[in-house]
């Protein structure tokens, strides 16, 4: 039986300790409450469990687990793998708990049974909260048209400074695609930059992409949330005050307001010009960006009409330097959101 007193000792002080990481950057990275006090309820239930003879059933000196370890263990290359790594700890210690708290008390059993669900929604809520708050200060938003060199440009952009791209492909076979986008998510991860992809969710879940970006046309939002989960972003594309109404009522995170000017990504539809930009500078409680047309010579009227965020295809896509296309815009609107 000591052997199940050190098993359980040993996995609440791992899961106590996950939390406890967790907790301080909720607290003081994300400034967050309702997160942080999340985690410490969940530390208080924990340390309800450690009584005295768990405690008293170690033996630190002869744990032949404390001179084990592994490479990964040693490195964290940025706040993101921290935290996954310590809500993976957290999880595990709960599922050791859960088992071998059975054969100590079946209420605990019962106890981290649950604590364990509600681990998975805070990692859900965690993670979801980081992208949103990525999200709200990206201020430039690349949208992809078919290049050959695609990946090549979206790389310098983000050597730019960029940090939202958008796959938009509605050509090619989806083994050509699935290659595109999987090149593009690693690069997005390497340069902490946000990852959309258009229309298709399928592959959004194939690569593990931080959200869609979804038409008029396309699959309910709530549909999207349903099959991706609830963490991931969701963008709509809006034309006028009527669809931009319907797509905050079902819940998108950021929409697209335009085509600001006539484009030839947007074939068919007419521009809405600025006064729509106004209009969304006026009305929308959500990041939008403005959208169609825009590029280097015109952005500084978008920007006068109000519009803090935008997104371009040609501007950057077919600039002669990516990289320089990409700092001039974000310049432009940095310069006028001092």
């Amino acid at each position: 039986m000591n052997s199940i007193l050190r098993i359980l000792d040993a996995n609440l002080n791992r899961a106590r300790e996950g939390l406890r990481i967790i907790e301080e950057w909720c607290r003081f990275g994300l400034d967050n409450p309702d997160l942080a006090q999340k985690c410490k309820f969940m530390r208080q239930e924990l340390a309800s469990w450690h009584v005295v003879d768990l405690k008293l059933s170690r033996n630190t000196p002869g744990d032949v687990g404390t001179t084990l370890s592994h490479p990964l263990e040693e490195q964290r290359s940025d706040i993101q793998g921290l935290l996954q790594a310590n809500i993976s700890r957290v999880q595990e210690a709960l599922r050791v708990l859960e088992e071998y708290g059975k054969l100590y008390d079946q209420a605990m059993g019962k106890s981290f049974k649950q604590m364990r669900y509600q681990v998975y929604t805070l990692e859900s809520e965690l993670l979801g909260y980081q992208q949103h708050q990525r999200l709200q200060k990206a201020q430039l938003y690349l949208v992809t048209s078919p290049q050959e060199n695609l990946c090549t440009i979206v790389e310098q952009a983000l050597k730019g400074g960029l940090s939202l791209v958008q796959y938009r492909s509605k050509q090619g076979d989806d083994l050509d695609r699935l290659a595109e986008v999987s090149k593009l998510r690693q690069l997005c991860y390497q340069h902490n930059a946000l990852f959309i992809i258009n229309d298709r969710l399928d592959l959004a879940q194939a690569v593990q992409a931080d959200g869609v970006h979804l038409g008029q046309k396309d699959l309910p939002i709530a549909v999207a949330r349903k099959i991706l989960g609830n963490q991931v972003i969701i963008g709509r594309s809006t034309t006028n005050p009527t669809e931009m109404t319907k797509a905050i009522a079902e819940g998108a995170d950021y929409l697209g307001v335009g085509p600001v000017y006539n484009t030839p990504t947007k074939q068919g539809k007419a521009a809405t010009g600025l006064e729509y930009v106004r209009y969304a500078v006026a009305n929308s409680p959500i990041p939008w960006y403005a959208i169609g047309g825009i590029d280097q010579g015109n952005i500084q009227e978008v920007i006068a009409a109000g519009a803090t965020r935008v997104a371009v295809v040609r501007a950057i896509m077919e600039a002669e330097n990516p990289t320089l296309a990409t700092q001039n815009l974000l310049s432009q609107i940095n310069n006028s959101t001092v």
